[in-house]
């Protein structure tokens, strides 16, 4: 493949700010709500990860899986994502992100937008991920519904 991405927004990429609610005791944030997103992509699964400082996870895209990230911090990523599907309006425009603990917000990514994020924000960070289909599938038996680029030495999706 050999494109050349335009710098702007992608159609069904949502950024939904997340509001911490601060007390004595420390914070609370509500994550996702049934009654704002649509139910195609209500989660299967949830993990959190932690990715040190400096860090890049990525870029892969999703044959069939929406993702909802969730960067609260205690670190900042700078998100970068592609459209790569051939029928969207928004095919091959690049969107770049700085969401966690300056800008917390969820971030759904739809099937067939590759990403990538990289922890700039000097600690390490914690991403929580409530995807909408399961890891492997039911039971873990399943093929894996990821697309790598990371190891590809000549992507044209690379981090900058």
């Amino acid at each position: 493949m050999n494109a050349s991405f335009k710098l702007s927004e992608i159609k069904d990429v949502v950024i939904k700010g997340i509001k911490k609610h601060i007390d004595e005791r420390g914070w609370l944030a509500e994550l996702y709500r049934e009654d704002e997103i649509d139910g195609s992509i209500f989660p299967q699964m949830a993990y959190v990860s932690l990715t040190m400082p400096d860090v890049k996870r990525g870029p892969h895209e999703h044959v069939f899986q929406t993702d909802y990230f969730c960067f609260l911090g205690p670190s900042d990523f700078k998100i970068i994502l592609w459209d790569n599907r051939k029928d969207s309006p928004t095919y091959l425009n690049k969107m770049v992100l700085f969401l966690g603990e300056n800008r917390p917000a969820a971030l759904i990514v739809p099937p067939g937008v590759v990403h990538a994020y990289k922890n700039a924000g000097g600690k390490n960070g914690l991403v929580i991920n409530a995807a909408n289909k399961l890891y492997a599938g039911k039971m873990k038996k399943e093929q894996v519904d990821e697309i790598r680029h990371e190891n590809d030495a000549g992507t044209v999706f690379a981090f900058d």
